[in-house]
């Protein structure tokens, strides 16, 4: 089917909400580990919380804000569980994970402007071993558990759920729960309180990925009518794919 004029502008808007949505979230976890570990005092407990917290409140208000738009999924491993279960048309996933990425790379850099660092510089930030892959594959599950059971029940509640997930994962899982593999690619290049060495990323990400296919094939058995709500996973909006522009 043709792409009409207005379809590439539907489109065009939710590719830039997920961008846009993605470089805010960043710019919250670098800027608000960089705040945090400034003014500490070298107490990473107090760094951590204040890390966490302000990611929490963030992306509370990113999905609020953009989720009616795009979904407001700002993570490449819940856009592939959605198309896996049919709320996104497979044809936009590589545009959604583009834009995901590069918005999260320029929120890494909006961060380091404000605070007068060098636009990128690689991690040193080990954070390698089982425990640490193992955390990431919880936390991706427990993210996905949290996305799938409120677009089934209690879609409404969605943003505060997802926000209150991650604010907890950050202090439960060993590795501060990044679960999101745009995410983890961007904080290898920051050398700061919520970086990740490069080496370590490619071990986080085929975690996530796996913690979220797992979650996804749970939920599918637990609710076997899940795709009847995936087009609202994280939040109900006006690209699901039976509206998508770019789905036949």
């Amino acid at each position: 089917m043709a792409v009409t004029e207005s379809q590439q502008f539907t489109i065009a808007r939710r590719l830039v909400a997920e961008a846009l949505g993605t470089a805010l979230l960043l710019a919250t976890v670098v800027g608000s580990g960089i705040m945090g570990e400034r003014l500490a005092g070298g107490n990473v407990a107090v760094a951590l919380l204040a890390n966490a917290l302000a990611t929490g409140a963030a992306l509370a208000a990113l999905i609020l804000t953009f989720g009616p738009i795009s979904g407001a999924h700002f993570n490449p491993a819940v856009t592939l569980a959605d198309a896996s279960q049919g709320g996104l048309a497979w044809r936009e996933v590589p545009s959604y994970v583009a834009v995901q990425i590069f918005g999260a790379f320029v929120g890494v850099a909006a961060a380091h402007v404000m605070f007068e660092l060098p636009l990128f510089f690689a991690s040193r930030h080990a954070r390698s071993g089982p425990g640490q892959a193992f955390s990431e594959l919880v936390a991706t599950f427990g993210l996905l558990a949290v996305i799938w059971g409120c677009a089934r029940q209690r879609p409404s509640v969605a943003p505060f759920a997802v926000a209150a997930y991650v604010t907890a994962a950050y202090w439960f899982t060993a590795s501060t729960s990044f679960a999101n593999p745009a995410v983890t690619l961007a904080r290898s290049m920051t050398d700061t309180f919520a970086g990740i060495r490069p080496l370590d990323a490619p071990g986080f990400i085929a975690a996530q990925l796996l913690g979220a296919a797992a979650a996804t094939l749970v939920f599918r058995w637990l609710t076997p009518r899940l795709p009847d709500v995936a087009g609202a996973v994280v939040m109900p909006h006006t690209g699901g794919v039976d509206s998508s522009p770019l789905s036949d």
